[in-house]
């Protein structure tokens, strides 16, 4: 292997430099003759070096850390979107039909053009005060919301796959935790041959993996809609005008 592929850009722009730097002190003293000069400038510069250093790693090295994690969070945002518009306002929307306390809730997630940080900030502490419930029971009702259910996450394995596979799901815990809360619930459905023929305490299991998944959702869903917001009006007109929460929403712009 040639010396030249061994080393990589950095190591080889390394060497330059500091070979160019060798040569500048040496064209300095044959310039004025004054080693005395070129020896107390070196020192001078040496003594510096760890200031640099810290200027480098705490400064520098944060701010492009910073941008770096900014794009990230862009593209993990797109993903949550993604998800929103493939899975999660359905199943949002499914499960607050069975949440008997849902009508609390609805005056807090009414959201509109005209919202402000603070209003979202009110709805976070709502739904983190709210205590979440679902009639899951054994009615026609409930066993066909589960039917429906389990088909509508079976169909969607591969896409769910597909956003657990994105190493940038690291970075935002609370959104993997739902998509493993998600995908466990579509694994119990699917393994359930007839989900008409449940005994009680097989509702009240299936029941808390649904709450469990509720409470996650409505926390992402509120953050996502924030993100559009600030960033994408056009997306979030589309959001609010297709908000599970309100009864009255419809897709169609009528004035």
């Amino acid at each position: 292997m040639k010396l030249s592929e061994y080393f990589g850009w950095k190591v080889k722009l390394g060497i330059f430099l500091v070979i160019l730097s060798a040569l500048l002190y040496v064209a300095n003293y044959f310039i004025f003759h004054d080693l005395h000069g070129v020896l107390f400038y070196i020192g001078i510069d040496i003594a510096f070096l760890p200031i640099e250093i810290l200027f480098v790693v705490l400064v520098i090295e944060n701010a492009i850390s910073s941008r770096e994690k900014k794009q990230m969070m862009e593209k993990l945002n797109m993903v949550i979107g993604a998800f929103f518009s493939e899975v999660g306002t359905d199943l949002l929307a499914a499960i607050t039909k069975f949440d008997p306390d849902a009508e609390h809730l609805k005056d807090d997630l009414l959201i509109n053009n005209n919202w402000s940080e603070k209003d979202f900030k009110r709805a976070k502490k709502a739904i983190q005060e709210f205590e979440y419930t679902l009639n899951i029971k054994d009615d026609p009702k409930s066993i066909q919301f589960l039917i429906y259910t389990k088909k509508f996450l079976v169909d969607e394995r591969k896409f769910l796959l597909a956003l657990l596979e994105n190493p940038n799901l690291l970075e935002h815990e609370t959104f993997t935790d739902l998509l493993w809360a998600v995908f466990h619930l579509m694994e119990e459905l699917d393994n359930r041959i007839d989900l008409a023929k449940l005994p009680k305490s097989d509702f009240d299991h299936l029941s808390g993996d649904l709450v469990r998944i509720y409470g996650l959702l409505l926390v992402e869903w509120l953050q996502y809609m924030e993100h559009l917001m600030k960033n994408y009006p056009y997306l979030f007109s589309l959001a609010v005008r297709t908000n599970p929460f309100d009864q009255h929403a419809h897709v169609e712009i009528t004035q």
